[in-house]
C-alpha cells in the first residue's frame, strides 16, 4: 500500500498521528479499567471493522468511535482478527509471542507510522487453541510476522492500553463463501470471551478519489448491504459481485469485503447486524458492524 493508493486523509496533519497520541492521553487509564469478560456475560458479538491507511490515526472522530464501540462491550479475553491484507492457503496463524513484532505493510507514509508500537501480551494459550480448532490440515505459524495494518490500526484504538492478546489469521481465499465457513468454524470461540474481528471495508474504492461522481455507486452498494445484512441474506452478500449495485466501483477486488462474510459465518443470528459505525470518508463507507 502506497500514500498515493490508500484511503488517506487529503490533508494530514502537520504532526502525523496527532489524533493517537490525543486518544491515548485521554482514554489509557480508562481502557486499562475496562471490565473483563466472565461467563455470565455470554458470548462476545463478532465485529466487522473497516480500516484505514495509517492516516486513521489522525482522524479523532474515526479513533473516538473505535474506542467507544470498544468500551460498549466487556474486554475480550483474546482477539482473532482476519484482516483483508493477508491472504494465504491453508489458514495460517500470525506469530504468537509477547511483542512480536508489526508486519508494516505499506510505504510512501511519514516515517512515525512504522515507528508506533502495539506491543500485545503473549498468545500462544490462543494460537494453540485456533490449531486445535481449525486443525484438519496443519495449521502453520508464521512466528516473525507480527499483525498487518489492517489488523493492528483499529486494535490501536479499540484496545489501546494493547492488553488484550491478538492472533491474526490468513484468508484462505478470496472466495467468500471459504470465508463464510472459516467464521462458522469460530464460531464456538465467542462463547469463551473471544473476540473475533473481521477487518476490511465496506467499500474500497481509489476511482472515487479521482471521480467523485462515483460516490453514487458506493453510497448504493452501502445502502444494498445494510439491506442484505437486516434481512441476514448471507447468500446475496455471499454473491455480491451479481447482486450488488455499484460492485464494480466499491469493490474492484474482494479483498476488502470478504471479512465481512467472516463476521457472519462467527455470528449466531446473520440478522442481528448492528451498524456501530456509520460515516463516509472521501466516498467511501466506513461502516462497521456487530452481530450476535
Amino acid at each position: 500500500m502506497t500514500a498515493t493508493s490508500s484511503l488517506a486523509s487529503p490533508s494530514p496533519p502537520r504532526t502525523p498521528a496527532a489524533a493517537y497520541d490525543d486518544l491515548l492521553a485521554r482514554v489509557l487509564p480508562q481502557a486499562r479499567e475496562q471490565r473483563m469478560w466472565n461467563p455470565s456475560d455470554g458470548p462476545l458479538p463478532s465485529l466487522f471493522v473497516s480500516h484505514g491507511a495509517p492516516f486513521t490515526l489522525d482522524d479523532p472522530q474515526w479513533l473516538g468511535d473505535l474506542f467507544d464501540w470498544a468500551q460498549s462491550m466487556p474486554k475480550p479475553r483474546a482477539v482473532v482478527v482476519v484482516s483483508a491484507h493477508w491472504e494465504r492457503a491453508p489458514v495460517a496463524i500470525s506469530g504468537a509471542a509477547a511483542g512480536t513484532p508489526l508486519y508494516y505493510d505499506f510505504s510512501g507514509f511519514h516515517p512515525r507510522y512504522k515507528t508506533l508500537p502495539y506491543a500485545t501480551p503473549d498468545a500462544t494459550d490462543l494460537a494453540r487453541r485456533l490449531v486445535g480448532l481449525l486443525g484438519r490440515t496443519p495449521v502453520h505459524e508464521f512466528a516473525d510476522r507480527g499483525l498487518d495494518h489492517g489488523a493492528f490500526i483499529p486494535l490501536m484504538a479499540m484496545y489501546p492500553a494493547a492488553d488484550v492478546p491478538v492472533v491474526q489469521l490468513s484468508m484462505p481465499s478470496l472466495d467468500p463463501s471459504a470465508l463464510l465457513e472459516l467464521g462458522a468454524r469460530l464460531r464456538p470461540l465467542r462463547e469463551e470471551g473471544i473476540l473475533v474481528l473481521g477487518s476490511g471495508f465496506m467499500t474500497h474504492s481509489f476511482a472515487v478519489f479521482r471521480r467523485p461522481e462515483l460516490a453514487a455507486d458506493t453510497t448504493a452498494f452501502d445502502e444494498w448491504a445494510v439491506d442484505a445484512l437486516a434481512r441476514g441474506d448471507a447468500d446475496a452478500l455471499t454473491d455480491y459481485r451479481d447482486k450488488a449495485p455499484g460492485a464494480a466501483v466499491a469493490h474492484p477486488t474482494a479483498d476488502h469485503f470478504v471479512p465481512l462474510l467472516l463476521t457472519i459465518g462467527a455470528a449466531d443470528d446473520p440478522g442481528s447486524a448492528v451498524s456501530a459505525i456509520d460515516r463516509m470518508v472521501l466516498g467511501n463507507s466506513t461502516r462497521s458492524v456487530q452481530l450476535t
